[in-house]
């Protein structure tokens, strides 16, 4: 994520940390300090600091329920409004999701019970405190805030973990993009309650809320659609197949002459083993240039995006990848000799949507289509 910097590797996920969250940081040291001094101004940020660590280790809850179905977790992500886990994909598997889901809120409902035990232990029930400066009174509201956690990531809506576990029930009876049409459509009722309540009330974080949630499972939905209607399609069905190649040890000058011949503004790179060993992607071409000018190398340009796919692969999971990795095109590679045989965009995914559904709107109309039945992409070009 832009504006974000790593701070640790745990578990092999890295832990990043976005620059807003010094901002908040910032905001509530002025805000406590003006109330209460420093001793207030201590409690407030470690109050901060304490419920970002709980925040992390709910992500974790994630994280680790999904590498135990083999899923990988890159990176999590805190920033002021709280954490993002980005995983590889989400399981498929209805059962698998719900686990992964409720990790999360669980492991708030453990950090909450811990806390309550130490209350119970360490402080008489009379002598407990709900300021901020005092030791019972930070444990309270610690405790308190992580209910508020398990509660607020538990409504039905995505992106909430209550909106994938709700799937996930669903997800047992219906198709995955029945069950998630369903969830998204359940989430954007309750977005549209809270939007309301915020007007009447007025409360513009409710509102804010409710536009966020509204607008996430819109996008939910509309990737469930569009994986259900890849089903089946390989990444072979949307690659490009003609287009220009770049040797490792070209001149500069050479991409340039592709970049104003035609249209394509990516291009890979082989060896002399003609073996992929990158992309050379516009922004970094021309960041080459400046640099190097048309003298310099094509390898002084290749992208630091070492992706490739392989042409035999589900495009559905295949495209997940692409939306996560920081590549724009892949080079596409045979199942058997790795050999190059295309170039996969969203651009291409997107047209081949395109394509699909302008021939299911003739399809329907009873004339029928034999899309994709031979094997042949529609989009080779």
């Amino acid at each position: 994520m832009k504006w974000s910097f790593p701070i640790a590797r745990l578990f092999g996920t890295q832990v990043r940390i976005h620059v807003t969250f010094f901002l908040l940081l910032a905001w509530v040291g002025i805000s406590a300090y003006s109330a209460g001094g420093a001793e207030m101004t201590f409690f407030a940020i470690l109050f901060v600091l304490s419920l970002f660590l709980c925040v992390l280790l709910h992500e974790f809850g994630h994280a680790l329920a999904a590498k135990g179905y083999g899923i990988n977790t890159p990176d999590i992500t805190l920033l002021p409004i709280g954490g993002v886990a980005r995983l590889e994909r989400m399981p498929r598997e209805p059962r698998h999701e719900l686990v992964v889901a409720i990790a999360g809120p669980m492991v708030n409902v453990v950090i909450a019970a811990i806390l309550l035990l130490i209350l119970r232990v360490s402080t008489p029930i009379l002598e407990i405190s709900f300021e901020f400066n005092s030791f019972s009174g930070f444990l309270v509201n610690l405790m308190r805030v992580n209910v508020l956690l398990v509660l607020f990531n538990l409504v039905p809506a995505f992106p909430m973990d209550g909106g994938r576990v709700l799937r996930a029930f669903l997800a047992m009876k219906f198709s995955y993009a029945r069950a998630t049409t369903i969830a998204a459509v359940i989430g954007q009722s309750l977005a549209f309650v809270g939007g309301f309540l915020g007007f009447v009330l007025p409360a513009p974080l409710l509102i804010f809320i409710a536009f966020f949630v509204f607008l996430a499972a819109g996008a939910e939905a509309s990737a469930a659609r569009t994986e259900e209607a890849l089903s089946g399609v390989k990444v072979a069905d949307a690659m490009m197949t003609r287009f220009q190649v770049l040797q490792v040890g070209d001149k500069i000058e050479r991409a340039v002459d592709f970049l104003l011949e035609g249209s394509q503004t990516d291009f890979p790179v082989v060896d002399s083993q003609d073996k992929v060993v990158g992309m050379v992607l516009r922004n970094d071409l021309m960041s080459a240039l400046r640099e190097y000018g048309e003298e310099g190398v094509v390898r002084e340009a290749i992208s630091d995006c070492h992706l490739t796919v392989k042409a035999n692969e589900p495009l559905p999971e295949t495209l997940q990848v692409l939306n996560q990795s920081k590549c724009r095109t892949v080079p596409v590679i045979s199942g058997e000799d790795e050999s190059l045989v295309g170039l996969l965009s969203l651009e291409n995914v997107g047209e081949l949507l395109m394509i699909k559904s302008a021939l299911d709107s003739h399809d329907r109309r009873g004339k029928g289509h034999p899309f994709l039945e031979s094997g042949e992409s529609l989009l080779h070009r």
